[in-house]
Formats: structure tokens, sequence, C-alpha cells
């Protein structure tokens, strides 16, 4: 039986709340960016233009009362031009450092798949240890730093698609799709009613979330108890993507430890002390998909990394 609603729900249900006011539907989309963030993970964010992508980061980051910075990333782009630079001081005879847009505590990478390798490389030390080094000194970033990265699947003229190591580092895959008929009414009827989405603050958005309530929940997430079951149950999983005929590259150690981390979040924001396979299950196809390589012949077959997923789902015994 589940328990009453704890820190982590009530978090959560704040900050979809707060989000309505400026997005239509979008609900699992929301709570796979919220379980990114309690799990200390990073996202990267998937649809076709004009979905709320970057509205969604920089509404988010409006409710967490995180200092927001968006880069626009292009192929002539440069990594100094993310991380930073030590610029001269003729007044001093000293290099100072000229900080780049990665200091800061959520950054939106937009079209991230428009960067070249080299560019693109210098997000994976920040990713994973939230540093960077520039002209071999390292640099923190600051502890809560979290990268939402978007791309569009569609266009792919003149884009560099991100390589496994990189991909293995974001905690989920986020795909937005389409409003419903329903959903895409109460879009027009805001944008009539003089709705700018360049201007949230104006349409009410505002902070909703303490440091002190946010790290509440992250210490409920750590208690959230995971038996034996649970912890075989997902590991066979992630084991079962190695094996899988229709895969080149299955998931790693990483991402088993990472779904783990997103389904104790996903527990807790439902208001439970324990996990269940549900959790799992859920949060599997974000955590999961994007770390899979198809074989070509799969794909030639129209088989996506989501199908393999949803099959090795529904193959795995659930623990009872």
């Amino acid at each position: 039986m589940e328990q009453d609603s704890g820190a982590t729900r009530q978090l959560a249900q704040q900050i979809e709340e707060m989000l309505r006011r400026v997005v239509a539907g979008q609900r699992p989309v929301i709570e796979q960016m919220i379980v990114a963030v309690i799990a200390r993970g990073h996202a990267l964010v998937e649809g076709v233009p004009g979905t709320a992508k970057t509205m969604l980061v920089k509404g988010l980051a409006l409710c967490l009362g995180r200092e927001f910075r968006r880069i626009q990333l292009t192929p002539d782009l440069m990594p100094s031009d993310i991380v930073g630079t030590y610029v001269f001081d003729m007044e001093n005879s000293t290099f100072n450092l000229r900080r780049g847009p990665i200091f800061t505590e959520l950054l939106l990478a937009d079209e991230i798949n428009r960067a070249p390798a080299k560019t693109q490389s210098a997000l994976l030390e920040a990713m994973q240890e939230r540093q960077v080094t520039i002209e071999g000194i390292t640099h923190a970033l600051p502890a809560d730093f979290t990268l939402f990265a978007t791309q569009n699947p569609i266009e792919y003229e003149g884009t560099y698609p991100l390589p496994e190591a990189q991909l293995d580092r974001f905690t989920l895959k986020v795909v937005i799709g389409y409003p419903s008929e329903e959903d895409e009414l109460q879009i027009l009827r805001q944008h009539h009613e003089g709705f700018d989405d360049s201007d949230l603050a104006a349409a009410g958005l505002q902070r909703v979330v303490t440091d002190e309530q946010l790290a509440a929940c992250r210490q409920e997430v750590l208690r959230v108890e995971v038996n034996d079951e649970m912890m075989q149950y997902l590991a066979e999983i992630t084991r079962s993507t190695r094996e899988h005929p229709s895969l080149v590259l299955g998931c790693s150690p990483r991402a088993s430890a990472q779904l783990l981390k997103a389904a104790k979040v996903v527990a807790a924001m439902r208001g439970r002390s324990f996990m269940t396979p549900d959790d799992i299950k859920d949060i599997a196809p974000a955590a999961l998909g994007h770390r899979l390589l198809l074989r070509p012949e799969a794909e030639i077959e129209g088989l996506t990394a989501g199908d393999v997923v949803g099959e090795i789902l529904a193959t795995v015994p659930v623990p009872r």
C-alpha cells in the first residue's frame, strides 16, 4: 500500500502545476524532466521544431530558481565558446579567465547535434565530473550543474550524430511529440489571450522550490528501499540488451546505475518509500533507449530502440 505523499511527490506536483500555466499537456515529458533534475542527471530532449522544448527547460529553471543559460550550437562553435578561455590583461600583465556559459546551474544546449565532435566533447567532462579543464587548469562547476540538450529528430543535414560515449552520459532521453487536439486548442487560446513565450515570468511562472526542499527530496530518494528481487529484475533488463540479436551495442553498467536512480525517483514521486516493477518499467524506455545501437538489418526492418526495450520489458519475468 502506498504511503502518504512525501517531499518528492509534493515538489513534483508543485512544478507540474506551475508549468501547466505555459505548457498544455506533455505530462510524461514534465515528469521525466523532474526525474532528471532530482536524480542529478542530464537529459537529451528530442522533438521537432515548435514543440516547446526550449520553453519547457526555461520554465523548469524558473520553477527551481536556478541560474539558467542557453547555448545555440552551430557547426562553427569552438570548445572555448562553451567553457571559456584565458584572456591577457595588459594593465596587470596577467591572464584572467573569461568564463563561458557552461558555468551555470542549468544549461540548455540547443541543437547539440549541430556542433562538431570536438565541441560536443567539451561537454563530456562537465557532464560526468561537473568540472571543466581550461589550459590544463581544472575549474569546478556548480554542484547542481544540469545539462538539457535538445535535438531535432527529422533534420539531419549539417548535423553530427552524438557519439555513444556522450549518449551514455545522459540519464534520460525525453521525447516530445505533437500535442493532442484538446491541448493544441488550449495553446491557441493562450496565444489568443496574449501569451508571450519569450516572457514566462509575465505568464505567472515563478520559483516554487527552495534549495532545502530539493535537498530533502534527494535524501528521500536515497531512502527508497530496493529489495534483492527488484535489484535482480533491473539487472536482468539491462543485461538482456547486451544479448539481444537486434543490437550491436547494449547498455553499460552506468546505464544500470542510472536506471536504478531514476526508478527510485519515480517511486518517491509516487509517494512510496519502496520500489516496484512498475517504477522500473515506466522509466526504462527513457533511461535505456538512447544507449542502444541497432544492427543495420534491424533498422532496415523498421525496428527502433524503443521496440527493443518494449520487447525486453515484456519478456523479462516480473518479480512478485
